[in-house]
């Protein structure tokens, strides 16, 4: 392809201003005229505004003929459906966008509602009229809703009433037909069944055959938060949007977006551009609401910036017949989130000249934008508004929620008067997004459940090895069992549990409330015996504590004496062990045991009789009950909450620790009925590992279960942990019960009477027992996202806030590997570390280092300065100051920078510069510390995070860490060790700059500030 292209924009508006700045990007543009543009779309790169009559087609082709221009992009809809394409065709110019006959699909919504139904594309019912009796006829006659009156014809975005009643639709259909308020575009109207769900957009470039789709957005409509006030042309979107699931997203390319092109095609209408499917999620699917012939204002804004590959490239292929999958690619696991700011009185009105003050600000942060859709200058070069949608602030970011928190945050920042933006933009989509994309786990809290799974393949043996007679199966179950009567007793099987509390016993003594993990104790217990068949008939507890504390224990073995109670079962024996060298003065630990009887032809699970169709009914849970507490105290840890805090998903005004220390539910009086019913086929408890990990140890080979989450209530605390904790479907569900305690399977024709019986539990069915096709997962659970979400959209606006707090902008100097570079890109992108900082830039002085991978693969735009190139020390300092500058560095981290700073640079950057030494200063400085350290023969040595200075490891130190040296050591050991203690301590320094914990002193020392 040739260099040095010329191409023309026409429009002028935020979406051409996102175009004009992608096709700069291009090696191939080398001029962009645009007419009539904005002044924002004036600054680009490349960028020259011209003006023309962009409304006159010859003249538009005659100017593109004369300046040699390859290709013409048409932003409004209006040019195409005045045939500026066709103009543009005949004189051999290609054009991005199609020709007048295939504009018909936008700009005739009775043609397009026909088109739809001549190829099978699913829409909603609809009808078209040009008398308006025949028209409320319909609407009052009609078989469902007929409340969507829409003007046939181009309405500047404004032809479209969504009614509540028919008289709403009835008076919308008169305005058009008989008063003919928007003239000839309202000569037919459109009345359509009115759907329900949500809105989303999903884009395709075609060249007419091959279709290429773009991630789905979703555009935000009405001015105010919530989707209040009346409709605009978007006040934002977010891409890429959660809410279409995988198999939707592919239906909609293959029945919307191809099946319309390939329509196109069979009636002689080739169409070359964008193709932009308006869709309604419905509970059937997917419908099309609209099609529109080009890109969409605002989606273009959030989707060009995700887009990789050179636009103009792409859209010559279109022209030219070639385009194919290959030729566009996206940045991976990145969300884009637009702000719209509106003028004072739009969208009635719209005030013009108001000053604009902060973009260059937004402008040079990083992956954050700002596309221009109504500005211009004053005579003395100042920003001013000059439209109803101003500007839009646009940022990237690799979760949706962080995405919407800087956009708007970034909305705030710009000023002037009368301005308008809604600060909920993107928090539709957000609760899915976690669900789908969260990358919080149990394993990052630190307890690994595939461990524990391999734990138990590694011991079968060696515990195998003791079986004596009597024994009954083995471990890997809920309980142990023993036949009594194989081993020469005349009595029933014994089943035996044993189970402890967990990190629950962490809140119980942060919150000194001690009464209630007895409970818990004896639950985890005697629910796995349960599971069984068995009857609970004796419980033992083990407390073990460093200091004994009568009352402390006396609660806790309350808690178990209640507990028991509840399980029908007798405590008869117990152990406490005060062990001051094993735990903390004040913390304890918890073990039980108990022993349960079933007769041997009532055990359960009764594997070989479950079967395809049987079905699956849930016991309601308490709460989280005893099971994942590490992430669920890591979460809090991220939401910067105390247990005594009021808990915000609670519907009782409990605090965190009240809600959290809900005590197990015990099952037993409940379930034994129905066990000695012989009605059930097995009994599942909830516990570790989730529904999608239990539910499994009671199934036989090659069945699974399948289950409706919308059958049963999910907990709010569930919403709250998947949000606030970013804890995905994945995890969610193998790691917390989710509102369902336990199951029991029964045969189909047992149903009734079992709910019957376990009513006070409010027992409710939940699903089915499948048979397995095609490795499909042994638990598969439906409609969870919608379940959840409802709980979950509750905290988005919190959590949206909360990642909205400015975070500083790091820079780092590397050299080399960056491994200290890496921990801090760790630590920052970690929402649990709460570093307040973010890093923005990375620049070497080397080129091809790790270091400057590391930061790639981490998203952060890197720079390479190499010192070779300058003639003097304070020359090439000056170059790196102003990158820093550049990226609104406002701290700077040396992480392997093997260069010796100059004193310029060094003053620049006095109080903000820091520096990570592998020594414990003031000893051993300089470059060869380890050897130092083993010459003389110290036996603990570490690393110091210090300020910069100009004396070399003299600044005023900010964190250290020591390690042991040992006399086999030698400098790669002792590097090794050191290094790891330095990946945790420079992102602990880092921390206490961010949040200014700290701060240098003028006369060098250390300031220790006060936490708010």
């Amino acid at each position: 392809m040739a260099v040095g292209c010329s191409v023309l924009i026409v429009g002028g508006g935020g979406r051409e201003h996102a175009i004009a700045w992608k096709l700069a990007q291009s090696e191939h543009v080398d001029c962009i005229y645009v007419a009539p543009g904005n002044s924002g779309i004036g600054q680009e790169n490349k960028v020259v505004l011209i003006q023309i009559d962009v409304k006159n087609n010859k003249e538009v082709a005659e100017w593109c003929k004369k300046k040699n221009v390859s290709l013409v992009i048409v932003g409004p809809e209006e040019y195409l459906a005045r045939g500026l394409a066709d103009e543009l065709n005949q004189i051999g110019i290609a054009c991005f966008g199609p020709q007048k006959s295939a504009a018909k699909i936008e700009a005739d919504k009775d043609w397009s509602k026909a088109f739809m139904d001549r190829h099978n594309i699913p829409t909603a019912r609809w009808k078209s009229f040009t008398n308006n009796e025949e028209a409320k006829k319909f609407v009052k006659t009609a078989p469902f809703r007929a409340h969507v009156v829409k003007a046939a014809g181009l309405a500047a975005g404004k032809g479209v009433v969504v009614a509540q009643n028919n008289e709403e639709a009835c008076a919308a259909i008169d305005e058009m037909l008989n008063d003919k308020k928007f003239g000839l575009a309202g000569e037919t109207v459109v009345v359509e069944e009115l759907l329900e769900g949500e809105e989303v957009s999903m884009l395709a470039f075609t060249d007419g055959k091959t279709v290429v789709s773009m991630a789905p957005a979703q555009d935000h409509k009405r001015i105010f938060d919530g989707d209040q006030g009346p409709n605009t042309g978007g006040m934002g979107a977010y891409c890429p949007c959660p809410l279409l699931s995988t198999d939707e997203i592919e239906s909609v390319k293959s029945q919307v977006l191809q099946k319309a092109v390939d329509g196109l095609r069979k009636e002689n209408i080739p169409f070359i551009g964008v193709l932009y499917a308006g869709l309604m999620i419905t509970p059937n699917g997917p419908k099309v609401l609209e099609f529109n012939c080009r890109f969409g204002d605002p989606e273009t804004q959030v989707i060009l910036p995700l887009l990789k590959s050179d636009l103009f490239t792409v859209m010559k292929a279109c022209c030219e017949g070639t385009l194919s999958p290959h030729l566009v690619s996206w940045r991976e696991n990145i969300f884009a989130t637009g702000v719209i700011l509106a003028s004072k009185g739009y969208p009635e009105s719209s005030s013009k000249g108001q000053v604009i003050m902060g973009v260059e600000d937004i402008r040079s942060r990083h992956d954050n934008f700002v596309f221009h859709s109504g500005t211009s200058l004053s005579t003395d070069g100042k920003l001013l508004t000059n439209g109803g949608r101003v500007i839009i602030a646009v940022a990237l970011a690799p979760s949706l929620a962080l995405a919407a928190a800087k956009a708007t945050s970034a909305a705030d920042h710009i000023k002037f008067d009368g301005k308008q933006f809604r600060k909920d933009i993107a928090h539709k989509g957000i609760a899915r997004s976690i669900l789908q994309k969260g990358s919080t786990t149990y394993k990052s809290s630190g307890v690994n459940i595939e461990a524990g799974d391999s734990l138990v393949s590694v011991i079968k043996p060696a515990v195998s090895s003791t079986n004596r007679i009597g024994t009954v199966g083995s471990i890997g179950g809920f309980g142990g069992l023993f036949d009594t009567k194989a081993a020469g007793y005349k009595d029933p099987l014994l089943v035996s549990g044993t189970d402890g509390v967990g990190t629950k016993l962490k809140i119980a003594i942060e919150c000194k409330k001690h009464d209630s993990v007895g409970i818990d104790l004896v639950a985890m217990c005697v629910n796995d015996v349960l599971a069984h068949g068995a009857e609970p008939l004796f419980f033992l507890d083990y407390f073990a504590c460093g200091r004994l504390d009568i009352g402390t224990a006396s609660q806790v073995i309350c808690g178990v004496v209640e507990g028991c109670k509840r399980a029908g079962c007798s405590l008869v024996g117990g152990e406490t062990a005060e062990m001051p060298d094993m735990y903390a003065d004040g913390e304890y630990d918890l073990a039980g045991f108990a022993v349960g009887a079933v007769e041997k032809s009532d055990l359960l699970p009764k594997t070989n009789e479950i079967k395809h169709g049987d079905v699956v009914i849930g016991l309601p849970s308490s709460g989280v009950h005893s099971n994942g507490f590490s992430l669920v105290r890591k979460v809090l840890k991220m939401a910067d909450k105390q247990y005594s805090d009021v808990a915000t998903f609670s519907q009782t005004g409990k605090t965190f620790g009240e809600e959290l220390l809900k005590p197990t539910k015990i099952y037993t009086k409940s379930l034994i009925p129905v066990l000695r019913s012989n009605y059930i086929k097995a009994f599942a408890h909830i516990t570790g590992g989730g529904l999608v990990e239990n539910i499994p140890r009671v199934l036989p080979d090659k069945v699974g279960v399948f289950l409706d989450a919308s059958k049963w209530n999910v907990l709010p605390v569930f919403g709250w942990i998947s949000l606030v904790g970013g804890v995905g479907k994945h995890e969610m569900l193998r790691t917390f019960n989710c509102g369902i305690g336990g199951i029991v399977i029964c045969s189909p024709e047992h149903e009734e009477k079992v709910v019957n019986l376990l009513k006070s539990e409010n027992a409710v069915v939940i699903g089915k027992v499948r048979t397995l096709e095609n490795h499909h997962p042994r638990v598969y659970v439906e409609n969870f996202e919608t379940a959840m979400e409802s709980e979950m959209r509750k905290h988005v606006g919190t959590l949206v806030n909360n990642l909205s707090k400015p975070l500083k902008q790091v820079g780092v100097l590397i050299s080399g590997s960056g491994t200290n570079l890496q921990a801090l890109i760790d630590a920052t992108q970690d929402p649990t570390q709460q570093i307040g900082a973010e890093i923005v830039l990375v620049i070497s002085n080397k080129s091809g280092v790790e270091g400057l991978r590391r930061a790639e693969k981490a998203g952060i735009p890197t720079k390479v300065i190499q010192h070779t190139a300058y003639t003097n020390r304070e020359e090439f300092d000056r170059d790196v100051n102003a990158e820093l500058l550049k990226a609104g560095v406002e701290i700077v981290c040396l992480a392997g920078f093997m260069r010796i700073l100059s004193g310029y640079f060094v003053n620049q950057w006095r109080g903000a510069l820091i520096n990570i030494h592998p020594s414990l200063l003031p000893s051993f400085k300089g470059a060869h510390a380890h050897k130092d350290v083993l010459d003389f023969g110290v036996r603990v040595t570490g690393c110091t995070v210090h300020f910069v200075e100009e004396n070399i490891d003299s600044g005023a130190i900010i964190e250290q860490e020591s390690v042991p040296v040992f006399p086999s050591d030698t400098v790669e050991i002792l590097q090794e060790r050191v290094k790891i203690a330095e990946h945790r301590a420079y992102p602990r320094a880092l921390k206490l700059l961010a949040s200014e914990r700290i701060r240098l002193r003028a006369d060098g020392s250390l300031e220790w500030r006060k936490c708010d």
